[in-house]
């Protein structure tokens, strides 16, 4: 189909989650821990879990019940000191609403814990089917890439830089779609800032020499996510993370012979270490990625509706609890000690003042 440059997409009408499953009884700030119950447990980090829940008020059946709860744990957070990250976390996910990034609908706390409640993308990380099949297709990654450049588009319209960019915060929705996961180290920006974070492998050399990094170092990312799709591993890796930059900061980019050559072009303009030659970067902006030859058959407007086939679609039928976990590695049962309000061990609201850790967390 012809390519169609166009502005931005306007998610500004986009209707809310809770639009459709608040019951008549609830509003938002009515909505408390104690309305969903625990399904299972999604995946784990370092200072927290993400758990399946489902809200009570609606049947098991309604595929709209089931949300992401991002639990994070408080003192585990300030012990590491990313109580900024967390708090901007939140922040930047409550003022996102775009179809390919997941949504933070709502925000609780209670003595041990702050929550992020979020879509629940029943498809789990693209990672997961890339491991499965080692390398993805040209038009497969083709498809996907082109996901990724309108989250990012989006994503700097607002002035916010994503800085993790990798197949693992990329999760497929119920239509086979991508959506982007996990803003712990977004940051809202219009200029530079210099604070090394991110995965190493994806990490631009600017990042790296802490010369101050921008919106470019995630097409750089995005370049380095292509790569790893096509060839099933990054283009620079090594088994420690110095061995790893060094590799990246060598600037030595080898393709297997069977990329594709636009494909190639492609990763080559965004893998520029020359930040006034990378695509993304240059006075176009994101127009300029959507206009390369890569993407002349792609038309913007049906995929960002979602009427373009995906390639993988999830399948978990009949609807049922076990079956929304299939896609996800398997997990212990959650701890209740861990998560006191959620599981009924307190009630929320009754510890406020005397948690060590509150007024840290006083936005949530």
């Amino acid at each position: 189909m012809k390519q169609q440059l166009q502005r931005p997409f306007d998610v500004s009408n986009l209707p809310s989650r809770l639009d459709f499953l608040r019951p008549p009884s609830l509003s938002p700030p009515d909505i408390r821990l104690r309305h969903f119950d625990v399904i299972g447990t999604l995946g784990k980090g370092t200072f927290g879990q993400v758990l399946l829940v489902r809200f009570k008020g609606l049947a098991a059946t309604e595929p709209r019940s089931y949300f992401a709860l991002k639990a994070m744990n408080k003192r585990d957070i300030v012990r590491m000191r990313q109580v900024e990250h967390v708090n901007s976390e939140k922040d930047i996910m409550r003022k996102i609403r775009h179809p390919f990034i997941i949504s933070c609908h709502l925000t609780f706390q209670d003595s041990k814990c702050v929550y992020l409640l979020m879509d629940f993308a029943k498809g789990g990380e693209i990672f997961s089917h890339l491991r499965r099949v080692k390398r993805f297709p040209v038009d497969v990654t083709r498809f996907y890439i082109a996901n990724v450049v309108l989250m990012l588009e989006h994503l700097h319209s607002k002035d916010i830089v994503y800085r993790d960019l990798k197949p693992e915060n990329l999760l497929l929705d119920d239509h086979g779609y991508l959506k982007l996961a996990d803003f712990g180290f977004a940051k809202e920006l219009s200029g530079r800032t210099y604070t090394l974070c991110g995965t190493p492998p994806f990490l631009a050399p600017e990042v790296i020499s802490g010369s101050g990094h921008g919106k470019a170092a995630d097409w750089w990312a995005l370049g380095i996510l292509m790569y790893e799709l096509l060839c099933g591993y990054p283009p620079w890796h090594s088994e420690s993370a110095l061995g790893t930059y060094d590799l990246i900061l060598q600037g030595r980019l080898v393709f297997p012979s069977n990329i594709d050559f636009l494909a190639q072009d492609l990763i080559r303009s965004l893998l520029s270490s020359d930040l006034t030659r990378r695509l993304g970067n240059l006075a176009g902006g994101s127009a300029d990625v959507k206009g390369h030859a890569f993407f002349a058959k792609v038309d913007w407007t049906q995929l960002v509706n979602k009427v373009i086939p995906a390639p993988i679609v999830p399948v978990t039928m009949p609807l049922a609890e076990g079956s929304l976990l299939s896609n996800f590695d398997t997990y212990d049962a959650p701890n209740p000690e861990s998560f006191p309000a959620l599981l009924g061990r307190e009630k929320e609201g009754e510890w406020r003042g005397d948690c060590e850790f509150d007024c840290y967390f006083r936005t949530f």
